[in-house]
Protein backbone atom coordinates (compact mmCIF):
# COMPACT_ATOMS: atom_id res chain seq x y z
CA UNK A 1 0.00 0.00 0.00
CA UNK A 2 1.49 3.27 -0.92
CA UNK A 3 1.84 6.34 1.30
CA UNK A 4 -0.57 8.86 1.64
CA UNK A 5 2.51 11.15 0.19
CA UNK A 6 3.06 8.72 -3.17
CA UNK A 7 0.23 10.66 -4.33
CA UNK A 8 -0.07 13.88 -5.87
CA UNK A 9 -2.62 16.23 -4.56
CA UNK A 10 -5.03 18.04 -5.95
CA UNK A 11 -7.36 21.17 -4.97
CA UNK A 12 -10.78 21.68 -5.08
CA UNK A 13 -10.51 22.14 -9.44
CA UNK A 14 -8.61 19.25 -10.01
CA UNK A 15 -5.27 21.28 -10.45
CA UNK A 16 -1.72 19.68 -8.90
CA UNK A 17 -1.36 21.26 -5.51
CA UNK A 18 1.97 23.14 -4.99
CA UNK A 19 4.87 21.42 -3.22
CA UNK A 20 5.09 21.99 0.29
CA UNK A 21 8.76 24.29 -0.93
CA UNK A 22 6.15 26.19 -2.90
CA UNK A 23 3.39 27.16 -0.57
CA UNK A 24 3.85 30.66 1.16
CA UNK A 25 5.82 30.17 4.49
CA UNK A 26 3.76 31.25 7.55
CA UNK A 27 4.61 34.39 9.48
CA UNK A 28 5.20 33.97 13.29
CA UNK A 29 3.16 36.39 15.07
CA UNK A 30 4.76 38.12 18.40
CA UNK A 31 2.75 39.75 20.22
CA UNK A 32 3.74 42.56 22.12
CA UNK A 33 2.57 43.79 25.21
CA UNK A 34 2.37 47.20 26.43
CA UNK A 35 2.55 47.53 30.06
CA UNK A 36 0.41 50.83 30.97
CA UNK A 37 1.84 53.62 32.26
CA UNK A 38 2.51 53.81 35.98
CA UNK A 39 0.40 56.47 37.59
CA UNK A 40 2.53 59.10 39.04
CA UNK A 41 2.23 59.45 42.67
CA UNK A 42 -0.55 62.00 43.53
CA UNK A 43 1.25 65.34 44.77
CA UNK A 44 -0.13 66.55 48.51
CA UNK A 45 -2.24 69.37 46.29
CA UNK A 46 -4.43 67.09 44.71
CA UNK A 47 -7.55 68.94 44.40
CA UNK A 48 -9.77 68.07 47.50
CA UNK A 49 -12.03 70.01 49.49
CA UNK A 50 -14.88 70.18 52.20
CA UNK A 51 -18.57 71.11 51.91
CA UNK A 52 -20.66 72.24 54.80
CA UNK A 53 -23.52 70.88 53.64
CA UNK A 54 -25.50 70.61 56.80
CA UNK A 55 -25.40 73.14 59.46
CA UNK A 56 -23.69 77.11 60.24
CA UNK A 57 -22.17 78.38 57.13
CA UNK A 58 -24.31 75.83 54.31
CA UNK A 59 -21.97 75.32 51.40
CA UNK A 60 -19.08 77.41 52.17
CA UNK A 61 -16.19 75.58 50.78
CA UNK A 62 -12.89 74.28 52.60
CA UNK A 63 -10.05 73.85 51.02
CA UNK A 64 -7.49 70.86 51.55
CA UNK A 65 -3.80 71.45 50.29
CA UNK A 66 -1.98 68.61 51.82
CA UNK A 67 -1.39 70.71 55.38
CA UNK A 68 -2.79 69.14 58.12
CA UNK A 69 -6.29 70.43 59.02
CA UNK A 70 -7.80 70.72 62.68
CA UNK A 71 -11.14 70.73 63.31
CA UNK A 72 -12.67 71.85 66.22
CA UNK A 73 -14.47 74.42 68.45
CA UNK A 74 -11.74 76.41 69.31
CA UNK A 75 -10.78 79.51 67.09
CA UNK A 76 -7.24 78.19 66.73
CA UNK A 77 -8.37 75.41 64.94
CA UNK A 78 -8.34 75.33 60.75
CA UNK A 79 -12.17 74.93 61.02
CA UNK A 80 -13.46 76.27 63.80
CA UNK A 81 -17.22 75.15 64.54
CA UNK A 82 -18.68 76.56 67.71
CA UNK A 83 -21.01 74.00 68.76
CA UNK A 84 -21.56 72.35 72.54
CA UNK A 85 -21.38 68.93 70.68
CA UNK A 86 -18.01 69.92 68.65
CA UNK A 87 -14.77 69.72 71.20
CA UNK A 88 -11.89 71.88 71.05
CA UNK A 89 -9.75 69.71 69.42
CA UNK A 90 -12.06 67.38 67.84
CA UNK A 91 -10.67 66.18 64.59
CA UNK A 92 -7.71 66.35 62.08
CA UNK A 93 -7.39 65.69 58.39
CA UNK A 94 -3.85 64.46 57.20
CA UNK A 95 -2.41 63.83 53.35
CA UNK A 96 -0.08 60.75 53.77
CA UNK A 97 1.07 61.40 49.86
CA UNK A 98 -1.94 59.08 48.27
CA UNK A 99 -5.16 59.60 50.05
CA UNK A 100 -6.65 61.88 52.66
CA UNK A 101 -7.72 60.09 56.27
CA UNK A 102 -9.48 61.34 59.64
CA UNK A 103 -8.09 60.89 62.72
CA UNK A 104 -10.43 61.67 65.82
CA UNK A 105 -8.66 63.12 68.68
CA UNK A 106 -10.09 62.12 71.20
CA UNK A 107 -13.02 64.05 71.32
CA UNK A 108 -16.28 63.40 73.61
CA UNK A 109 -18.61 62.80 71.07
CA UNK A 110 -16.74 61.14 68.54
CA UNK A 111 -16.20 61.85 64.59
CA UNK A 112 -18.31 59.85 62.15
CA UNK A 113 -17.59 58.97 58.60
CA UNK A 114 -20.94 58.22 56.73
CA UNK A 115 -23.00 57.43 59.87
CA UNK A 116 -20.62 55.05 61.31
CA UNK A 117 -17.94 55.97 64.42
CA UNK A 118 -14.65 56.12 63.37
CA UNK A 119 -11.13 56.82 65.27
CA UNK A 120 -9.16 56.86 61.94
CA UNK A 121 -10.35 55.91 58.18
CA UNK A 122 -9.47 57.01 54.44
CA UNK A 123 -11.58 58.90 53.24
CA UNK A 124 -13.21 58.39 49.33
CA UNK A 125 -14.87 60.94 47.05
CA UNK A 126 -18.23 61.84 48.37
CA UNK A 127 -17.91 60.78 51.75
CA UNK A 128 -20.26 62.73 54.60
CA UNK A 129 -17.78 63.23 57.97
CA UNK A 130 -20.16 64.34 60.99
CA UNK A 131 -18.59 66.95 63.47
CA UNK A 132 -20.75 67.67 66.08
CA UNK A 133 -23.87 68.07 64.15
CA UNK A 134 -22.44 69.32 61.07
CA UNK A 135 -21.99 67.23 58.28
CA UNK A 136 -19.14 67.97 55.33
CA UNK A 137 -18.76 65.99 51.93
CA UNK A 138 -15.49 64.82 51.52
CA UNK A 139 -14.68 66.05 47.34
CA UNK A 140 -11.92 64.97 45.40
CA UNK A 141 -10.94 64.94 41.88
CA UNK A 142 -10.21 66.54 38.56
CA UNK A 143 -13.70 68.18 37.88
CA UNK A 144 -13.87 68.72 41.20
CA UNK A 145 -14.51 72.67 40.74
CA UNK A 146 -17.38 71.44 38.42
CA UNK A 147 -18.57 68.62 41.77
CA UNK A 148 -18.61 71.66 43.84
CA UNK A 149 -21.36 73.93 41.91
CA UNK A 150 -23.19 70.83 41.14
CA UNK A 151 -23.66 70.43 45.06
CA UNK A 152 -24.22 73.94 45.42
CA UNK A 153 -27.15 73.80 43.20
CA UNK A 154 -28.37 70.43 45.27
CA UNK A 155 -27.99 72.00 48.26
CA UNK A 156 -30.76 74.61 47.05
CA UNK A 157 -33.27 71.75 46.51
CA UNK A 158 -32.46 68.87 49.22
CA UNK A 159 -31.92 68.77 52.98
CA UNK A 160 -28.30 67.89 53.99
CA UNK A 161 -29.29 66.00 57.29
CA UNK A 162 -32.08 63.53 56.19
CA UNK A 163 -31.35 63.68 52.22
CA UNK A 164 -34.72 64.44 51.04
CA UNK A 165 -36.60 67.84 49.32
CA UNK A 166 -36.34 70.77 51.39
CA UNK A 167 -39.15 73.57 52.40
CA UNK A 168 -37.67 75.50 49.82
CA UNK A 169 -37.84 73.06 46.75
CA UNK A 170 -41.29 71.32 48.72
CA UNK A 171 -43.40 75.16 48.45
CA UNK A 172 -42.32 75.69 45.38
CA UNK A 173 -43.13 72.12 43.95
CA UNK A 174 -46.21 72.34 46.05
CA UNK A 175 -47.55 75.42 43.98
CA UNK A 176 -46.60 73.99 40.72
CA UNK A 177 -48.84 70.85 41.82
CA UNK A 178 -52.07 72.18 42.81
CA UNK A 179 -52.07 74.64 40.03
CA UNK A 180 -52.19 71.09 37.50
CA UNK A 181 -54.20 69.29 39.81
CA UNK A 182 -56.77 71.67 39.52
CA UNK A 183 -55.99 72.90 35.83
CA UNK A 184 -56.97 69.31 34.78
CA UNK A 185 -59.36 68.34 37.89
CA UNK A 186 -57.18 65.79 39.05
CA UNK A 187 -57.26 64.58 42.68
CA UNK A 188 -54.54 65.38 45.23
CA UNK A 189 -53.49 64.96 48.89
CA UNK A 190 -50.86 66.62 51.32
CA UNK A 191 -49.86 64.24 54.55
CA UNK A 192 -47.91 66.44 57.30
CA UNK A 193 -46.52 64.63 59.70
CA UNK A 194 -44.27 64.90 62.95
CA UNK A 195 -42.31 63.10 65.42
CA UNK A 196 -44.40 63.16 69.06
CA UNK A 197 -42.42 64.54 72.52
CA UNK A 198 -39.36 64.71 69.70
CA UNK A 199 -37.84 67.46 72.40
CA UNK A 200 -37.63 64.76 74.71
CA UNK A 201 -35.91 62.49 72.71
CA UNK A 202 -33.43 65.36 72.06
CA UNK A 203 -33.61 66.30 75.84
CA UNK A 204 -32.47 62.75 76.95
CA UNK A 205 -30.16 61.40 74.30
CA UNK A 206 -28.98 64.27 73.38
CA UNK A 207 -29.29 66.56 69.48
CA UNK A 208 -26.80 63.99 67.90
CA UNK A 209 -29.20 61.22 68.62
CA UNK A 210 -32.07 63.57 67.61
CA UNK A 211 -30.21 64.43 64.08
CA UNK A 212 -29.88 59.84 63.78
CA UNK A 213 -33.42 59.60 64.75
CA UNK A 214 -34.24 62.06 61.99
CA UNK A 215 -32.15 60.45 59.09
CA UNK A 216 -32.83 57.15 59.99
CA UNK A 217 -37.13 57.81 59.52
CA UNK A 218 -36.27 59.85 56.46
CA UNK A 219 -34.70 56.89 54.96
CA UNK A 220 -37.69 54.66 56.10
CA UNK A 221 -40.51 56.94 54.91
CA UNK A 222 -38.57 57.38 51.52
CA UNK A 223 -38.38 53.67 50.91
CA UNK A 224 -42.05 53.48 50.92
CA UNK A 225 -43.22 55.99 48.74
CA UNK A 226 -43.85 56.23 44.64
CA UNK A 227 -41.52 57.73 42.46
CA UNK A 228 -43.83 60.57 41.79
CA UNK A 229 -44.75 61.67 45.20
CA UNK A 230 -42.59 64.17 46.76
CA UNK A 231 -41.10 63.73 50.12
CA UNK A 232 -39.59 66.78 52.08
CA UNK A 233 -38.44 68.35 55.68
CA UNK A 234 -40.50 70.92 56.35
CA UNK A 235 -39.40 71.85 59.88
CA UNK A 236 -37.42 70.84 62.59
CA UNK A 237 -39.25 66.92 63.20
CA UNK A 238 -41.94 68.20 60.42
CA UNK A 239 -42.40 66.50 57.31
CA UNK A 240 -44.33 66.54 54.20
CA UNK A 241 -45.35 63.81 51.72
CA UNK A 242 -47.26 65.33 48.59
CA UNK A 243 -49.49 62.59 46.48
CA UNK A 244 -50.50 63.52 43.30
CA UNK A 245 -53.84 61.38 41.91
CA UNK A 246 -54.67 60.46 45.64
CA UNK A 247 -57.85 61.42 47.39
CA UNK A 248 -58.16 61.80 50.94
CA UNK A 249 -59.22 58.10 51.80
CA UNK A 250 -56.09 56.87 49.21
CA UNK A 251 -53.72 59.15 51.73
CA UNK A 252 -55.35 58.13 54.75
CA UNK A 253 -54.38 54.41 54.03
CA UNK A 254 -50.51 55.81 53.10
CA UNK A 255 -50.43 57.65 56.22
CA UNK A 256 -51.66 54.59 58.09
CA UNK A 257 -49.00 52.18 56.44
CA UNK A 258 -46.17 55.12 57.87
CA UNK A 259 -47.63 55.27 61.36
CA UNK A 260 -47.46 51.72 62.02
CA UNK A 261 -44.24 50.74 60.43
CA UNK A 262 -42.43 53.77 62.55
CA UNK A 263 -44.41 52.61 65.55
CA UNK A 264 -42.88 49.27 64.94
CA UNK A 265 -39.27 50.46 64.19
CA UNK A 266 -36.45 50.65 66.34
CA UNK A 267 -33.84 53.56 65.62
CA UNK A 268 -30.27 53.23 67.01
CA UNK A 269 -27.78 55.70 67.89
CA UNK A 270 -24.81 54.02 69.11
CA UNK A 271 -25.79 51.90 71.80
CA UNK A 272 -29.17 53.59 72.60
CA UNK A 273 -32.58 52.14 70.85
CA UNK A 274 -34.84 54.73 70.60
CA UNK A 275 -38.75 53.90 70.13
CA UNK A 276 -40.79 56.96 68.82
CA UNK A 277 -44.71 57.53 66.81
CA UNK A 278 -45.73 59.83 64.58
CA UNK A 279 -48.64 62.17 64.68
CA UNK A 280 -50.07 62.75 60.85
CA UNK A 281 -52.22 65.46 59.23
CA UNK A 282 -54.08 64.60 55.76
CA UNK A 283 -55.98 67.50 53.41
CA UNK A 284 -57.15 66.91 49.94
CA UNK A 285 -57.09 69.56 47.34
CA UNK A 286 -60.93 70.62 47.01
CA UNK A 287 -62.83 73.72 47.59
CA UNK A 288 -62.35 75.86 49.58
CA UNK A 289 -58.49 75.07 48.90
CA UNK A 290 -57.16 77.01 46.22
CA UNK A 291 -53.74 77.12 46.63
CA UNK A 292 -50.77 75.30 47.89
CA UNK A 293 -50.48 77.25 50.96
CA UNK A 294 -54.40 76.98 52.17
CA UNK A 295 -53.97 73.06 51.58
CA UNK A 296 -50.53 73.25 53.86
CA UNK A 297 -52.42 75.18 56.76
CA UNK A 298 -55.43 72.22 56.27
CA UNK A 299 -53.45 69.34 56.48
CA UNK A 300 -51.11 71.09 59.36
CA UNK A 301 -54.35 71.60 60.89
CA UNK A 302 -55.52 67.84 60.77
CA UNK A 303 -51.91 67.43 62.17
CA UNK A 304 -52.26 69.45 65.25
CA UNK A 305 -56.25 67.88 65.76
CA UNK A 306 -54.06 64.37 65.73
CA UNK A 307 -51.51 65.94 68.37
CA UNK A 308 -54.83 67.00 70.77
CA UNK A 309 -56.33 63.92 70.28
CA UNK A 310 -53.71 61.19 71.89
CA UNK A 311 -51.01 61.31 69.26
CA UNK A 312 -49.87 58.18 67.67
CA UNK A 313 -52.68 58.92 64.90
CA UNK A 314 -54.15 60.33 61.38
CA UNK A 315 -56.27 62.93 61.13
CA UNK A 316 -58.19 64.10 57.80
CA UNK A 317 -59.12 67.25 57.11
CA UNK A 318 -63.14 67.54 57.97
CA UNK A 319 -63.69 71.62 56.44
Amino acid sequence: MSNRSDHPQTDRAGNPAPFESDRPTKTKTVVTVIQPPTPAPVSSSAAACLVIIYGADLGRRVVLDGSPLEIGRSVKCDLSIDQESVSRKHARLAWDGARYKISDLGSTNGSYVNDELCTERYLNDGDQLKIGRTILKFMTGDNIETAYHEEIYRLMTFDGLTQVHNKRHFHETLDREVSRSSRYERPMSLVVFDIDHFKKVNDTHGHLAGDALLRQLASLVRGRIRREDLFARVGGEEFAVLLPEIDAQGAAQFAEKIRKLVELQIFHFEDVNISVTLSLGIAELRPPYATGEQLYKAADAALYVAKQSGRNRVEIDQT
